[in-house]
């Protein structure tokens, strides 16, 4: 039977609330949305019908007739009673007036009252009979809520038999308060729920959890469990198809959205997400707000790929058939009041102080965000043909548009963050030089830091694409944007490579932060396919020339003291004082080196490996040549001692001590 067409008759003491029939029209419910005062009134309502109704099933009053019959006192005969009952409704649809006496319709009422009564705590009340039948019980509330309805429109209602009709309307508000009670404890809202014939574990109407909720794309592509077995989804379903045909559609939806959403927070606070209002997270120190944006992503997750595939089926299963709509509508309701309040979470971030440690945090948002789109994408594009005007449709699309709009806004604020990385290295202008040349501190955060963001580097081209300063083309543009930090990097270091008085050390310090950076890209393929071999290429080619500047200003001079050029040696005679000051001049020089290049700091051994090789290898061998060619022109003994203080070894010795960072002279060496 239709339910627009067994609309009941409510009595009219219960105030008007709004509903809405299978078509998505709305009409007047006159009732309170909960049925708690009827609760409390109605085993007081004629005289404490239902111990009235047990007292008389347990002691029929003799002489009123036979058991079952039509007049007796003893229980009233439902399946007769149903003939005349159905015959009435059936003549009222048909515009063929059928009356009905005011004693059948006090006789069903009460035998409805007596069902429902001895149907507490039976097990098997909603059970189907065989053939695919409604239940007895169901069958009885489906034609009382009829019954009431063909009242409210036929002479027998309008004042005719106004007992009977308004005892009719009771025992309807009963059946509606019995509905409403099995419903909400089979939802898991009354923790007595066995009284509804079925044992419930505490979570039986939580989501599920994931197997490892501490993956950030917890339950991704994963089937969840059932939040009802099936044998609960086919008493939901049957309750909820007579409370909608008895028009009571708003207090079963707004029960069952109602529980869903609970069932929804909770399984969410499994994830450590809880619900912060937005002066509490823009307020929150970062260390706390990162957890929070933690548990919230991993929640958002779950939400996503689980929570709403497993509402929407429970939705879809509970509400079928001429009630599919509904279902979708609940559906509809509970996905933007869950996802809007978390995404309110989003703009709370935002609404932050922007710092570059916040970055890889709101990526997380922004792709969970972003992967959300073709999900509830998917749920419109399920909605029926025809039906883009319904509140389900509309409920979504304004989701979409939300999640859209928060997608762009945390794009926003990701591109900002990102590109204040160039306003903090041309503000790091420091007049201070690192001592020995080492790696600068600000070498080091921006390399990690690209290593780092290289590692989302598609999002980071979509978050550019949308709001960079590099548009159009098929260019990468966030490739585009790593290339100007770069470049502001290398000329950030050039003028802090001027800082250093010794040009040597100068060109010591733009080795390490070359190499540095040079290694950084090399050990990350992310970072290394995004500035191409190219910018590689280009830095080995820098290096190289740091290093041809630094051998050039360190041993150039002492290089020249090994030559003889035409001073040492005149007319094949040598020069002896020109050559004590040789070897003066070359001690001199190396006790220097050896001191001030022992403090330099090369960190990478194989940098380091690499420099003393390359400088062992020109000096060592023309010292060597040197000491063969003029060392005998000195008097054994202390004359050789006095300017011949180093051998080949001992120059190789030197050199091996260079860049450890340990400052120490020849003279104390030697001793």
């Amino acid at each position: 039977m239709d339910s627009r067409s067994q609309a009941p008759y409510k009595s009219s003491s219960f105030s008007q609330a709004t509903t809405r029939d299978d078509g998505g029209r709305s009409r007047e419910v006159d009732r309170n949305f909960s049925l708690g005062a009827v609760r409390d009134k109605r085993d007081l309502h004629h005289g404490g019908a239902r111990e009235q109704a047990i007292k008389e099933e347990e002691e029929p009053e003799e002489g009123d007739g036979a058991p079952g019959g039509h007049g007796g006192g003893g229980d009233p005969d439902l399946a007769a009673l149903s003939v005349e009952i159905d015959a009435f409704i059936a003549g009222h649809d048909a515009d063929a007036p059928v009356t009905v006496t005011e004693a059948t319709l006090e006789k069903f009422a009460s035998a409805v009252e007596l069902l429902i009564a001895r149907s507490e705590g039976a097990d098997d009340k909603w059970a189907a009979e065989a053939g695919g039948e409604p239940s007895p019980l169901l069958a009885a509330i489906t034609r009382i809520a009829a019954l009431a309805s063909a009242l409210g429109k036929s002479p027998e209602g309008g004042g005719k038999h106004t007992a009977a009709v308004h005892r009719v309307t009771g025992v309807l508000h009963r059946a509606m308060a019995f509905l409403e009670d099995e419903f909400h404890a089979l939802l898991g809202g009354d923790p007595c729920a066995a009284k509804a014939g079925i044992e419930h574990e505490s979570d039986r109407c939580v989501l599920p959890l994931p197997p490892s909720a501490d993956h950030g794309s917890a339950g991704a592509g994963k089937e969840a469990a059932p939040p009802y077995p099936p044998e609960t989804v086919d008493r939901l379903r049957a309750m909820a198809d007579a409370m909608i045909a008895a028009g009571y559609s708003t207090e079963c939806t707004q029960m069952f959205l109602v529980a869903r959403r609970n069932a929804f927070d909770a399984a969410l606070q499994g994830f450590g997400y809880d619900k912060s209002n937005m002066d509490d997270v823009v307020k929150m120190a970062w260390e706390a707000l990162e957890a929070e944006i933690v548990a919230w992503t991993k929640a958002f997750r779950h939400a996503i790929n689980v929570g709403l595939s497993t509402e929407h089926e429970l939705c879809t299963r509970v509400f079928s058939g001429r009630h599919a709509a509904v279902g979708r509508d609940i559906f509809a309701d509970l996905a933007r009041c869950v996802m809007l309040h978390m995404l309110s979470f989003t703009e709370a971030v935002a609404m932050t102080k922007r710092a570059a440690e916040k970055l890889f945090k709101v990526l997380d948002m922004y792709e969970a965000v972003r992967d959300a789109s073709p999900v509830i994408e998917a749920f419109l594009s399920a909605d029926e043909p025809g039906t883009a005007d319904r509140s389900s449709s509309s409920a979504l699309a304004e989701l979409k548009a939300e999640i859209a709009s928060v997608r762009a806004r945390l794009s926003e604020s990701a591109a900002a963050i990102f590109q204040e990385l160039e306003g903090s290295i041309r503000a790091d202008a420091g007049k201070q030089p690192v001592p020995g040349g080492a790696v600068h501190p600000l070498t080091r955060y921006v390399m990690n830091y690209l290593k780092y963001a290289c590692e989302y580097n598609s999002t980071l081209e979509q978050v550019f694409r949308e709001h960079g300063r590099h548009g159009g083309g098929d260019d990468n543009p966030f490739s585009a944007q790593l290339m100007d930090v770069m470049e502001l990097l290398h000329g950030n270091l050039e003028a802090k490579s001027r800082l250093y008085k010794d040009p040597s050390l100068s060109s010591i310090f733009l080795m390490n932060n070359g190499r540095y950076m040079l290694q950084k890209i090399r050990g990350s393929p992310e970072i290394n396919a995004m500035l191409g071999e190219a910018w590689a290429r280009k830095q080995s080619t820098n290096l190289r020339q740091y290093h041809k500047n630094y051998q050039r200003e360190t041993w150039s001079r002492v290089l020249g003291l090994l030559r003889d050029d035409g001073v040492l040696t005149v007319k094949g005679h040598v020069q002896k004082p020109v050559l004590k000051e040789r070897f003066k001049q070359f001690n001199a020089a190396m006790d220097e080196i050896h001191r001030t290049q022992g403090a330099w700091v090369v960190s990478d051994e194989q940098l380091q490996s690499e420099l003393r090789v390359s400088i062992a290898a020109v000096v060592v061998p023309a010292y060597r040549s040197f000491l063969g060619r003029f060392s005998q022109h000195f008097s054994a003994g202390r004359q050789t001692e006095k300017y011949v203080k180093l051998s080949a070894e001992d120059v190789e010795t030197i050199i091996d001590e260079l860049f450890d960072g340990n400052a120490t002279s020849m003279v104390r060496r030697r001793a």
